[in-house]
């Protein structure tokens, strides 16, 4: 006759996966699925970095462009400045030529830094993107084990009820049994369910060695 102990094992049994919902936080697939989440918001913020910092060299660019330019034409017109005899205009292109020079040196300054900075730039966020989809990759793995290890665990319930019940056993059995249920997925993936029966079985045909 089955014992009140023996249907309230065989009910959690049944129940189980309700259990687990519970405790998906703990689920290192849960877990990992929130890090590619958050790699991949991060990742995105960072190429407009990057975008930016290209940008900003366009206009570096376009600023040294100028200056060099205009560097070019004061140089010409002091020279026709002092070749005229206009002494005044020399003077005034003069300092033009100065001020020029000193902002062309400026912008090649901050444009060679600025280059070299979007260089690594550029790098690191190549490898962010592929830590992303590595990490995509393990994903799909874990995701392809859990959804074994909960068909195993389906198929448990069917075929072989009375092993889900002997795993849960007592109150504290079944309280740890709920508690690494998600923190081993590849582990319960790895061991079928014929494997399980064959260790049970080797653990009740065992008997203690007599003492010589």
């Amino acid at each position: 006759m089955i014992t009140l102990w023996e249907r309230f094992k065989f009910a959690v049994a049944t129940d189980l996966d309700a259990v687990v919902v519970k405790k998906e936080e703990k689920n290192p697939l849960v877990l990992l699925n929130r890090y590619v989440t958050e790699a991949e918001n991060q990742t995105t913020t960072t190429g407009k970095w990057v975008e930016r910092q290209a940008q900003l060299n366009g206009k570096l660019e376009k600023e040294l462009a100028e200056a060099s330019a205009m560097l070019t034409k004061r140089h010409e017109q002091l020279e026709l400045a002092q070749t005229s005899g206009e002494s005044d205009l020399a003077d005034f292109a003069k300092m033009e030529v100065q001020s020029y020079a000193t902002r062309v040196s400026v912008l090649q300054s901050n444009l060679s830094e600025n280059i070299a900075e979007l260089t690594g730039l550029e790098y690191r966020y190549e490898e962010m993107k592929h830590k992303v989809k590595d990490m995509k990759v393990k994903q799909l793995q874990l995701m392809g084990k859990e959804n074994a290890t909960r068909a195993h665990h389906q198929m448990d319930k069917v075929l072989s009820p009375e092993l889900v019940a002997e795993r849960i056993g007592s109150f504290d059995d079944m309280a740890l049994y709920i508690t690494t249920l998600g923190a081993k997925v590849e582990e319960r993936h790895e061991r079928s369910t014929m494997e399980r029966r064959l260790d049970s079985l080797e653990k009740n045909s065992t008997t203690p060695k007599e003492l010589v």
